[in-house]
C-alpha cells in the first residue's frame, strides 16, 4: 500500500472519530452526528489508529515530501493515542466534550458549502443527539479536574443561546424543517441546562491535578512540535527571552517618555475603542495590514475574505481577547473568521473598562497582522491549497505561531507600524509569548498553581485579572 493510500485511510478514520472536525474541514457526509468518546466507543478507533501507524512505519515514501508527510502523520497518531490513553481529556475535561458539541453546531451554521435545507436537516440530527451525547459525557467523566469544569460551566449559557439562535436562523431559511428544528432545539437546550447540575457536582469533587507532568510534556514537545528541547531547556529559553524583551521595552519606553515601561503600558491602555467600536477598529487594522502587504508585494493575497465578528458566546470563556478561525481544508468557501471578544454589556461599567484596556489602540496593529495578513489567515489559506492532505489538515503552533511572530518583526522592518507606540506594544505582545513559555512549563512541570500564573500575568504583563484567568485556563 502506498503512503498516499495510507494517508487517505487515516483521514477516513479521523472523520469517523471526529465528525465535527469533518464539518469544519468541509468534508460531506458527517454533519448530522457527533463523535463518541466513551471507553467502548473509542476502543475500535484507537485500535484502527494503531493499525494505520503500523502501516505507516512500514511504508516507503516515494520522495522527500512524502517522507516529511509520513513522519508528520505518524507523529500525529502517536499524539492522538497518548492523548486518549494517557492524558484522557474524555475522562477529565467536560470542556473537551462541550467544545465538540457546540463546535458542531457553530461550524455547521457558518458553513457556506451546504444549502439551508441541508444544514437544517443536519442540525436536527445533531440537536436530537445532544441528550444522549450528554449522557455519554456523564458516564465517561470519572476524573473531573476543577479548572476544566469551571470553564465548561462558563460555556453552557452561551451554548444554549447558540442552540436557540441556530434553530431560529435555519428555521427561517428552511421553513419545512422549522417545527422539528424547534422541538429538537428545545429538547437539547433543556438537556444542556439540566447538565449544569452535573458540572456543579464535579466542581465540588474535582481535583487540581491539571498538570500533565514532565514526561508527557516532553513527549508532546517531541512528537507534536518536533522539538528536541525538553521542559528544562524551554524554561531557560523563556527566562532568557523574557529578559531580552524587557530590555527592549526599557529602551523603547525611555525613548517615548522616559517613564518605566509598565507605567507607559498603563498610560497607553487608557486609549481604547468603545465597546460598540471595537470590532470595527480591528476590521480597519486588518484592512490596513492587507493593503500594506499587497502594495509592498510582500506576499500574494489569496482570494479568501476575512470576516471580523464578535466572539460567539460559547467561545468567550476560552477566548478572552481575540482569535482566528480558518476556512475548512476542503470547503469551497475560503472565508476565515477573526473573533473579537467584546465586554459583556451586563458587566459593571468599571469592569468593562478594565477589559477594554487590553484592547488599546496601539496594540491592534500587531494583532491584525499576526492574525490576518500576512499572518495566520494568509498562511493557512495557502496551506489548504496544497495537494497533500497532511499539509492541508495538520499543523503545530511552532510553525503557525512562528510564522505570525516572524511577520510581526518583518512588517516592522517594512514600516507598517504607524508609531513608536505601536512598535512598543508589539514588544509587549512578544513579552506575553515569552511569559506563555514560562507559564506553560511552570504549570505542567514545575508545580506552579493557577493563582501563581494569574498573578504573574497581572503583575508582569499588566493585563486585567479576569482576562488573565481566562488565558491561564487555556494552558
Amino acid at each position: 500500500m502506498s503512503f498516499r493510500d495510507i494517508e487517505k485511510s487515516f483521514f477516513d478514520l479521523y472523520w469517523q472519530l471526529d465528525p465535527v472536525a469533518a464539518t469544519q474541514a468541509g468534508v460531506p457526509g458527517h454533519d448530522d452526528r457527533y463523535g463518541r468518546f466513551s471507553p467502548a466507543a473509542l476502543a475500535p478507533h484507537l485500535a484502527a489508529l494503531r493499525s494505520v501507524a503500523s502501516a505507516l512505519e512500514g511504508a516507503n515514501a516515494a520522495e522527500l515530501d512524502e517522507e516529511i508527510d509520513r513522519t508528520a502523520l505518524l507523529n500525529e497518531i502517536r499524539v492522538m493515542l497518548r492523548r486518549f490513553e494517557k492524558l484522557k481529556p474524555q475522562a477529565k475535561n467536560p470542556e473537551f466534550w462541550l467544545s465538540h458539541l457546540l463546535g458542531g453546531l457553530h461550524h455547521l451554521l457558518l458553513s457556506a458549502d451546504r444549502t439551508p435545507a441541508e444544514k437544517a436537516a443536519a442540525a436536527i440530527g445533531r440537536l436530537e443527539d445532544i441528550p444522549e451525547f450528554l449522557d455519554d459525557l456523564k458516564a465517561s467523566l470519572d476524573e473531573p479536574v476543577r479548572v476544566f469544569v469551571e470553564t465548561a460551566l462558563r460555556m453552557t449559557e452561551g451554548g444554549r443561546l447558540l442552540i436557540t439562535e441556530m434553530a431560529a436562523a435555519l428555521g427561517a431559511q428552511a421553513p419545512m424543517h422549522s417545527p422539528r428544528l424547534s422541538a429538537a432545539a428545545e429538547q437539547a437546550s433543556a438537556a444542556l441546562l439540566a447538565f449544569d447540575s452535573n458540572l456543579e457536582r464535579w466542581l465540588e469533587i474535582g481535583t487540581e491535578h491539571f498538570a500533565i507532568g514532565e514526561e508527557a510534556f516532553n513527549f508532546l514537545l517531541h512528537y507534536q512540535h518536533a522539538l528536541r528541547d525538553t521542559a528544562p531547556e524551554l524554561w531557560r529559553y523563556g527566562l532568557h527571552l523574557k529578559e531580552e524583551i524587557e530590555a527592549d521595552l526599557v529602551r523603547l519606553a525611555g525613548r517615548l517618555d522616559g517613564k518605566p515601561w509598565p507605567e507607559l503600558v498603563d498610560k497607553l491602555r487608557g486609549d481604547h475603542p468603545a465597546p460598540s467600536e471595537l470590532v470595527d477598529a480591528y476590521a480597519k487594522e486588518m484592512a490596513r495590514a492587507r493593503d500594506f502587504v499587497e502594495q509592498r508585494k510582500l506576499a500574494p493575497i489569496p482570494k479568501a475574505p476575512l470576516g471580523v465578528i464578535p466572539t460567539p458566546a460559547f467561545m468567550r470563556p476560552v477566548i478572552p481577547y481575540a482569535a482566528y478561525d480558518s476556512p475548512g481544508a476542503y470547503s469551497r468557501n475560503r472565508t476565515g473568521w477573526f473573533y473579537v471578544t467584546v465586554p459583556d454589556a451586563r458587566l459593571p461599567k468599571e469592569q468593562q473598562e478594565r477589559i477594554l484596556r487590553d484592547h488599546c489602540r496601539y496594540e491592534l496593529a500587531a494583532t491584525a497582522l499576526h492574525e490576518g495578513y500576512p499572518g495566520h489567515h494568509l498562511q493557512l489559506v495557502i496551506a489548504k491549497e496544497l495537494p497533500s492532505h497532511v499539509r492541508k489538515n495538520l499543523w503545530t503552533p511552532l510553525t503557525v505561531e512562528g510564522w505570525a511572530l516572524y511577520c510581526e518583526d518583518m512588517m516592522g522592518e517594512e514600516g507598517f507600524y504607524a508609531s513608536d507606540q505601536e512598535l512598543f506594544f508589539q514588544r509587549v505582545h512578544l513579552l506575553w509569548r515569552a511569559m506563555r513559555i514560562l507559564l506553560d512549563v511552570g504549570l505542567h512541570t514545575r508545580g506552579m498553581t493557577r493563582e501563581q500564573a494569574v498573578d504573574q500575568m497581572v503583575n508582569e504583563l499588566h493585563v486585567e485579572r479576569g482576562n488573565a484567568e481566562a488565558e491561564v485556563r487555556r494552558y
